[in-house]
């Protein structure tokens, strides 16, 4: 039988609390983690992506039902079904995020997660509201087809979800060594959301780190050799809510609106940052560059990081 659950709702009251004792030590230790504007700006982020998930969660999970009749094969509900069911969630959920930062499409969506310039606990609330048109869920539908439960995938996914909620804070430094080599960590994550062109597009994991040394998107955290700097490579500028949640599908249709047709469609499916007249740059891009900088100076790595 299907469990009737949403572990994410529940956990809900710990997100508050944790967020509040967290800004007690920023304000004690490291006040510039946390800026009130911002802060808010993020506390809406998630009360709206709440409201989006409940008004499009019901299509997507029946979606899931109707393709869960032509199943391979009935795995029910063992203790071993829930564990592998939530490694390969998170296998999807790889390649879910490294789509999204990827594809400007599907980055349209995920950019709000990481267009605040500090990396604290609200951060993590900043969720999109449009994640629905990126059709992101397909992802999933091996799964289905495998034969795991929609519901299971689905509770699954909100265990992710809460996993990835204590790793966006700098007050903790590192974790164990296994854990560090196993586990995502708030470390592996600092990375994620910086804009250093070293850590660009680097560490999608939710859960297990091992994806991103399997498929080679790992890129360790070196707080001794350069300071991460926090937000996306063009940063918002603003704190205005709707600017903040649409800014990048705005910048797109823009884009796909002036460009000659035989590139409109690349607007959608190119890195984020490709223009069909080299006017921007990708993270590839970015980071070629800089290391290129960095070859060609026998201090290049003082110099970058003082940049």
């Amino acid at each position: 039988m299907a469990p009737d659950i949403n572990p994410t709702e529940l956990a809900v009251p710990g997100f508050v609390a944790l967020v509040l004792f967290e800004m007690v030590w920023a304000w004690k230790k490291h006040p510039e983690s946390y800026e009130p504007r911002d802060t808010l700006t993020s506390l809406s982020f998630g009360l709206g992506s709440t409201v989006a998930g409940l008004l499009t969660g019901g299509i997507f999970l029946a979606l899931y039902l109707a393709l869960w009749e032509f199943r391979l094969f009935d795995i029910g509900w063992a203790w071993w079904a829930w564990i592998a069911c939530f490694v390969l969630d998170d296998l999807a959920y790889y390649w879910i995020h490294r789509t999204g930062h990827r594809v400007r499409w599907f980055w349209a969506s995920h950019v709000n997660h990481h267009s605040s310039q500090h990396y604290n606990l609200s951060t993590a609330l900043r969720q999109t509201w449009t994640g629905f048109l990126t059709l992101g869920f397909a992802f999933k539908l091996p799964l289905v087809l495998i034969g795991f439960h929609p519901a299971m995938i689905v509770v699954c996914a909100g265990f992710n979800l809460i996993y990835q909620f204590w790793i966006h804070t700098e007050a903790i430094g590192r974790m164990p060594r296994w854990f560090e080599a196993v586990m995502n960590t708030p470390s592996h994550h600092r990375v994620h959301h910086a804009t250093n062109p070293r850590y660009l597009d680097r560490n999608y994991a939710g859960v297990f780190i091992v994806w991103d040394k399997m498929f080679g998107t790992f890129e360790e955290e070196r707080p001794d050799e350069e300071k991460i700097r926090y937000g996306i490579v063009k940063q918002l500028g603003s704190f205005n809510l709707l600017w903040a949640v649409f800014h990048e599908w705005s910048g797109m249709i823009d884009d796909i609106r002036r460009a000659p047709w035989k590139y409109k469609l690349s607007y959608l499916l190119r890195p984020p940052g490709w223009t069909h007249d080299s006017t921007r740059e990708t993270s590839e891009q970015i980071r070629a560059r800089w290391e290129d900088r960095r070859n060609s100076r026998p201090d290049a790595d003082k110099a970058v990081a003082d940049s």
